[in-house]
């Protein structure tokens, strides 16, 4: 028995997703490989080496920090706070009450208001939030889902107030309804009327926003929740898959949606494995969109991701250690080939991300770009006997959860019998008890802890004079607009809603009034009700 061989009996590898690693690989694990079959060109199909020919060399991805906490007014400060060290895009969270429709002053709401995220109740809030950013310089990502349409709706008025042109505007929607039911779990409608909404939004902004992505397929939070690299992957396919049909059916073509599809997911630890997940999901989505749906426009074959690290790596304990696990994070997605990149703060176990943590992240996306030397080259790891072959299994793992998938009737039937969830879950309580087991070392928590742990770490807290502003600014606004005017733009957006028709005019009628985004959610509800999540058993 070799040296080799008596540790690997020993011990066994694995990736982060659980899959084994040989401690070699070699031309043996690529046996009728075809170099430009599988890999090609940057720029060309299949996309596996990156979406433009010389990628990082002539434009660097997009930098976002991720805003938004207390006030409308609050965030913007931070907002441009960020943009003034590097960002070139911004991109806002929401808090807890808004992502589930609900105004401020909704009792539901008490003691949540501004904490996870900025508090968004009407235009004014939106106003405010944008004011003083150029918006034809910056680009705006909304991280919102079943109120999707409400806040493009507000912004839409917004940048129309100050003059700009629609078809100028540069930004995202998140607006991804399907992983709400069993990932982030802030859903609002049922599933069917949620998709529904969810696909008015994209074919607004299809018909008017160009430039803006209406829809941005969330495997980030799949992949929080638990989920292997390949199931964020695939799940996040298979949504989209829902949402192509939608489209389809309302007499869009493939070509006329799918270029401005773009996906958010999530950068673990395993760095071989997350930039072969990012080649292996630019390959599967270019033949999935060419094989199975007939896409002619070489845009739509063309995968584009936002990336951010992964925040549930980041651990209280030791959290100067978070700066390193968000850097080696950063360093696979630049690796990967990704468009757009924020780096989670590495206080973020702790609280909000402060400034200091913010100014960090930035900081380590531009010592990557202008010193470490891997913007030079276009997928520099491209040939690689172990990155190749991961590549390969993590495309043919997609291609099975996809398979699955749709024999049992496609992402929305499997969202509405539990399936997924239950799958996502299973992964994530194997992952914790490996943690427990120490067959997964985690630095800090269960291995290399220190005593009496004191660190100087500057943390942010939203105060409660946030959230008595907040309901001071919202009560403001209903003392001062037309309530009758109000009611006739909600009556109308009921009667379009039931209709069947798109709802983006009619939402942006009603935010224009001021009508507030739960008086707009509680409306929608009228007509198709609000979703109650069953127990998986």
């Amino acid at each position: 028995m070799n040296k080799i061989d008596k540790i690997e009996k020993e011990k066994v590898f694995k990736t982060g997703s659980g899959r084994p690693v040989k401690a070699v690989y070699g031309p043996e694990d690529l046996k009728d490989w075809d170099f430009n079959e599988k890999v090609g060109v940057p720029g060309e199909y299949p996309f596996t080496r990156g979406v433009h020919p010389e990628m990082y060399r002539t434009r660097t991805w997009t930098r976002r920090q991720v805003v938004g906490f207390g006030t409308a007014l609050e965030s913007n400060e931070r907002n441009r706070y960020v943009i003034a060290n590097g960002p070139t895009g911004i991109s806002n969270d929401y808090d807890v009450p808004t992502l589930i429709g609900l105004d401020s002053d909704d009792p539901l709401a008490k003691g949540e208001v501004g904490r996870m995220g900025v508090a968004i109740d009407t235009l004014q809030d939106m106003r405010d939030l944008l004011d003083g950013i150029d918006l034809n310089k910056i680009s705006v990502s909304q991280t919102i889902n079943p109120p999707a349409p409400i806040l493009l709706g507000m912004f839409v008025a917004t940048a129309q107030e100050r003059g700009y042109k629609l078809e100028n505007m540069a930004g995202t929607s998140q607006n991804d309804a399907l992983k709400e039911f069993y990932a982030q779990k802030t859903f609002v409608f049922p599933p069917k009327p949620q998709v529904r909404f969810t696909c008015d939004v994209v074919e607004y902004c299809s018909k008017n926003m160009p430039r803006w992505n209406g829809i941005n397929i969330n495997g980030y939070n799949i992949r929080e929740t638990g989920a292997t690299a390949p199931q964020e992957m695939a799940y996040a396919f298979a949504q989209a898959v829902t949402y192509f049909e939608d489209l389809l059916a309302r007499g869009l073509s493939i070509d006329d949606v799918a270029p401005r599809f773009s996906f958010i997911f999530q950068i673990n630890n395993d760095f071989f494995e997350e930039i072969a997940k990012f080649r292996a999901g630019r390959r599967y989505w270019a033949r999935m969109l060419k094989e199975r749906f007939g896409a002619k426009d070489p845009k739509s074959w063309r995968m584009r991701m936002h990336v951010q690290t992964a925040g549930s790596t980041m651990t209280y304990q030791q959290p100067e250690v978070n700066i390193v696990r968000g850097t080696i994070q950063a360093l696979a997605g630049a690796c990967g080939g990704v468009q757009s990149m924020a780096v989670a703060g590495f206080d973020e176990a702790l609280s909000i991300p402060s400034e200091k943590a913010h100014r960090l992240s930035l900081r380590t996306q531009q010592v990557i770009i202008h010193e470490s030397g891997v913007c030079n080259t276009v997928d520099p790891l491209a040939g690689s006997y172990y990155v190749e072959t991961l590549t390969n299994q993590i495309e043919e793992e997609i291609d099975d959860w996809m398979r699955q998938i749709d024999g049992r009737g496609g992402a929305l039937a499997c969202v509405e019998s539990g399936w997924l969830e239950q799958n996502v879950s299973d992964y994530a309580h194997q992952y914790q008890m490996e943690i427990a087991s120490k067959e997964r070392i985690v630095v800090g928590v269960n291995e290399y802890q220190m005593e009496n742990e004191d660190y100087d770490v500057q943390t942010f807290r939203v105060g409660e004079d946030s959230e008595r502003e907040q309901l001071r600014r919202l009560a403001k606004v209903k003392e001062s607009r037309d309530r009758a005017l109000v009611e006739e733009r909600l009556d109308g957006l009921r009667r379009t809603a039931a209709s069947g028709a798109n709802i983006l005019e009619d939402v942006i009628s009603a935010v224009k009034v001021m009508a507030t985004e739960g008086e707009i959610i509680n409306a929608l509800a009228d007509v198709v009700g609000r979703h109650k999540a069953s127990a998986i058993v």
